[in-house]
């Protein structure tokens, strides 16, 4: 679904798209509510109809919300029509326009850690357990 410049989607104004990719778009935008600059990624259309895609949007939505790290953008608002999240926009350059220009230096990868071995977490709260939980997610 793309969006057109000064378009609105409920209280936020389309400034630019900002990229595209797999799992919509994403377009720098307008907050006329509280006037700060915002970074909205919009889902494909089919996500209503796939019952699967549907709840790994609201999963998905929920994590992201549940986050508070420097390294991870945060959640602003959530929309349904179209299926869309709000998030703080950052500025600078792409993961992968960086890359193009050679490796990352060491001194540029500080945030750059190996997590922990999931294994001994898995192992005790595998299959048979009754945590319900997930030991992995992805996010938006």
């Amino acid at each position: 679904m793309p969006l057109d410049r000064s378009e609105r989607l409920g209280p936020y104004e389309i400034l630019a798209p900002a990229g595209a990719g797999g799992m919509g778009e994403v377009y720098k935008a307008r907050d006329t509510r509280l006037n700060r600059t915002v970074a909205i990624k919009i889902l494909p259309g089919g996500v209503d109809a796939d019952p699967m895609l549907s709840q790994w949007f609201r999963r998905e939505a929920q994590a992201l919300a549940a986050l508070n790290h420097p390294n991870i953008c945060t959640e602003h608002d959530v929309g349904v029509e179209p299926r869309h999240l709000v998030m703080e926009y950052l500025h600078g350059e792409t993961l992968a326009v960086r890359l193009s220009r050679g490796p990352l230096p060491m001194a540029e990868r500080p945030w750059i850690t190996a997590p922990p071995s999931p294994m001994p977490w898995i192992r005790r709260t595998g299959p048979g357990s009754s945590t319900g939980t997930s030991s992995h997610r992805t996010l938006s």
